[in-house]
């Protein structure tokens, strides 16, 4: 009898290995999972970004093709992926839809929240500019210097949807090499939020050479604080451009009271 239980001792420890095995799928899923998380989260997956076809992508991340499914299926299933029938698998915009889609509503309905959101954009942005200074590896100064050149690039063109465009890639550039997570995403939300604002705004200093050549000698000034190592030079001269901006704006609200009351006057005196 103790022979026969020693036997069956024996014969259960040869299956071990194979029970041990199995549960390794999942941990590599999971793993798989928080590589490509933690790559949303840092901003080099963006919303609306397309990841690799599935065998690059398991060729990179050195897994099999089965656990790279599973761990695609644990992100669409938490809401950061979704999956379109033979047209790839997609990075989502949950991290910012959330915030952006009521303040956008709310930014319509209440205007003095204009001015409440320039404070935490000065805030947000200064605080950024300081990090970036602080933090930045040769990859993000490399960026910000790309970023930098097209932003002069196109405000020397003039077209303005390209310098809309480039204005916040500056930024956002500048957010990421914060390398706080929150601030890179909070930074892409709230550009989307403002857009609009941004618009109208680089849309009335275009009209004016002198003030939009301050705002590109802003840019520069920033870009500049952070490539010397100068958090708090970089702080100030983002905090300032904001200063810039909000004044911008308020000297445009008058300007265009002015104008509609010239308007009323001209009505008025046709009849």
């Amino acid at each position: 009898m103790t022979e026969n239980f020693w036997a069956i001792i024996n014969w259960s420890y040869q299956f071990t290995p194979m029970l041990a095995q199995r549960p390794t799928v999942t941990r590599l899923a999971d793993s798989v999972a928080a590589d490509l998380e933690r790559r949303i989260l840092e901003g080099s997956l963006k919303p609306a970004d397309r990841l690799p076809a599935e065998r690059t992508l398991a060729l990179e991340l050195g897994v099999s093709r089965p656990s790279l499914r599973e761990a695609i299926q644990k992100l669409v299933s938490k809401g950061l992926l979704t999956t379109r029938q033979g047209g790839g698998t997609y990075v989502t915009n949950r991290l910012e839809a959330h915030f952006v889609d009521p303040w956008q509503d709310m930014l319509k309905d209440h205007p003095l929240l204009h001015r409440d959101l320039l404070e935490f954009r000065q805030m947000l942005e200064s605080q950024a500019a300081a990090l970036a200074a602080d933090r930045a590896t040769d990859a993000d100064i490399n960026r910000l210097d790309t970023a930098h050149a097209n932003l002069q690039a196109v405000y020397a063109d003039g077209d303005l949807e390209a310098c809309i465009n480039a204005d916040v890639a500056f930024h956002q550039a500048v957010a990421e090499a914060s390398h706080n997570v929150l601030i890179g995403h909070l930074t892409a939300s709230l550009m989307k939020v403002i857009h609009g604002h941004v618009s109208n705004n680089l849309e009335n200093l275009h009209a004016r050479p002198q003030r939009w050549n301050k705002l590109a000698a802003q840019h520069r000034t920033i870009w500049q604080a952070i490539r010397e190592r100068a958090p708090n030079k970089a702080a100030r001269a983002a905090s300032e451009h904001i200063d810039f901006v909000r004044q911008s704006i308020e000297d445009s609200a008058v300007d265009q009271a002015r104008r509609m009351s010239a308007l009323r006057r001209l009505g008025d005196a046709g009849e």
